[in-house]
């Protein structure tokens, strides 16, 4: 029987190639976004199952898990983000933020954990983001919310790791996801226009691929990344090169 994975957030971009990552390295993939048509399109293109729902939703997300069943790999890369002046950010910018980014991956360990640590073999992949680690003034809850992963993940990892749980994160930096578009809009730039100056920051010299995060979620999935524990994986390109 292969091992089950959830991966949240994967209608489009990161979690959409995430979700055929795994799907290539042989798991049977539950895909996840709060849109019908896209979590529909990415489970039928990887041959997993279709699973829309509000993360931010706790009775939403039960369900979805109990229909899943057992889960022995939980990606959580669902996110939302709004973006502007720090003094202007809406109490309603803040508390969605905050109840589907942290919130509502909390929710989702709180699920996912009992089964893992009743078999003694799980391993959860937080996607947080670098702006999580060096901060972002135009999206101050989208980083908060970040910054808050990351505590989760090192927390839970202390929790979870004696029972064969690996619990760890990734905060990716600028990628060329449907996202970028919010950056551009605030930014009252083209698409293009923001993908080039982003990169003009990055010593790699270009923004980072969604395969490039998939890759690094597939390795820390896998029994070559056991000793990986409660760590941050930074791939960005160089932009930041110190551990949080």
């Amino acid at each position: 029987m292969r091992p089950a994975a959830l991966v949240t957030g994967a209608g489009q971009g990161m979690g959409a190639a995430i979700a055929a990552r795994l799907a290539a390295d042989g798991l049977a993939v539950a895909v996840n976004d709060i849109d019908a048509e896209t979590v529909a399109r990415t489970a039928e293109r990887i041959g997993g199952t279709a699973h829309p729902f509000d993360v931010a939703d706790p009775e939403a997300a039960t369900a979805a898990v109990e229909a899943i069943g057992p889960l022995d790999v939980l990606v959580a890369n669902h996110a939302t983000m709004t973006m502007g002046p720090f003094e202007g950010t809406t109490e309603a910018e803040w508390a969605r933020t905050i109840d589907v980014n942290l919130l509502g991956t909390a929710t989702l360990l709180e699920l996912a954990v009992p089964g893992m640590v009743e078999r003694g073999w799980g391993r959860i992949v937080v996607i947080a983001s670098e702006w999580g680690v060096t901060g972002w003034p135009n999206a101050t809850p989208y980083a908060a919310s970040k910054g808050g992963l990351i505590s989760l993940v090192k927390s839970a990892a202390r929790a979870l790791g004696p029972h064969g749980v690996a619990v760890n994160a990734v905060a990716p930096g600028i990628t060329d996801t449907p996202q970028l578009q919010v950056d551009a809009d605030d930014a009252g730039i083209s698409l293009a226009e923001m993908i080039e100056r982003y990169a003009a920051d990055i010593p790699l010299g270009r923004v980072g691929r969604p395969e490039d995060i998939a890759a690094v979620v597939s390795f820390l999935c896998s029994e070559a990344a056991i000793a990986l524990v409660g760590q941050v994986l930074q791939p960005n390109g160089g932009t930041t090169r110190a551990g949080v």
